[in-house]
């Protein structure tokens, strides 16, 4: 314990995920995680039909990769280009070039909720408060650029509230207890990492949520980036995420030109 004791920031998602699955709760939310291999590739592609390919450490949706598994053969999408392949070998060979000599990780693709065809997820700011216990501090729903696969702001994402999102599909009432539980999913995941690295003051958790309506952690960010909320209509919210991080000794950036902001 005593090693992680002055750690602040993680990198590695796979490190990351092994943090979520020591607890048994969390571990029901995370979507099953791989080292890249072509043969976990392979294995992962026929159980999910569906996987993401994932840098083990980068950020802002940087060269993360969808691949399918389709009734003609593979496809993946890489940025704005999808490529299709008749065969697992031809693909593979081409998504190595891609992703050569960096440490990659696979995970099982989750069917996500859309807005207008385009994917949506959702960022929770948690900070330890001035009382130095965890918070969930806000919550901004992400939708993805028209042409990508990821929902980051920072790839053109659009960032609208939580309710915005999902009121037209859920209805007030399930959004709310929805948007509890994902709360509370956030805290224990704060919890969990506060345990781990007791230095931690801050942590950005991606929850993505499925067609039944159950919440996915996608990933667990040690260094979040505020911009996000910079862009929701309720000023309230970036204010005191400034606030809490100015008392732990944090400042940020808030010029945020990439992120749009919904109408």
């Amino acid at each position: 314990m005593g090693k992680n004791n002055h750690v602040d920031r993680v990198s590695s998602k796979l490190a990351k995920t092994k943090v979520l699955l020591q607890n048994r709760t969390l571990a029901k939310y995370v979507p099953t995680t791989r080292p890249y291999s072509p043969k976990q590739l392979l294995a992962m592609l026929r159980q999910h039909g569906m996987v993401y390919v994932k840098p083990d450490t980068g950020s802002l949706g940087i060269g993360v990769v969808r691949v399918d598994r389709t009734k003609r053969g593979y496809r993946y999408q890489s940025g704005t280009r999808t490529y299709t392949f008749k065969t697992f070998r031809a693909m593979r060979l081409s998504l190595q070039k891609k992703i050569s000599g960096r440490c990659y990780l696979v995970q099982k693709g989750i069917h996500v909720l859309r807005r207008q065809g385009r994917p949506f997820d959702f960022r929770i700011m948690i900070q330890k408060n001035p009382s130095r216990r965890w918070e969930c501090t806000g919550t901004a729903g992400r939708v993805a650029h028209p042409s990508k696969i990821v929902s980051n702001g920072s790839q053109g994402g659009t960032i609208y509230s939580a309710a915005a999102l999902m009121n037209p599909i859920a209805g007030k009432r399930r959004t709310a207890q929805l948007q509890r539980s994902m709360n509370r999913i956030a805290l224990a995941t704060a919890a969990q990492f506060g345990r781990t690295y007791p230095a931690m003051n801050e942590l950005g958790l991606d929850l993505a949520v499925d067609r039944k309506l159950k919440p996915w952690i996608l990933e667990v960010n040690t260094r979040p980036d505020p911009c996000p909320f910079t862009k929701l209509n309720n000023t309230a919210i970036i204010r005191k995420i400034v606030r809490y991080a100015k008392a732990y000794g944090r400042r940020y950036c808030l010029t945020c030109s990439k992120a749009k902001k919904a109408n």
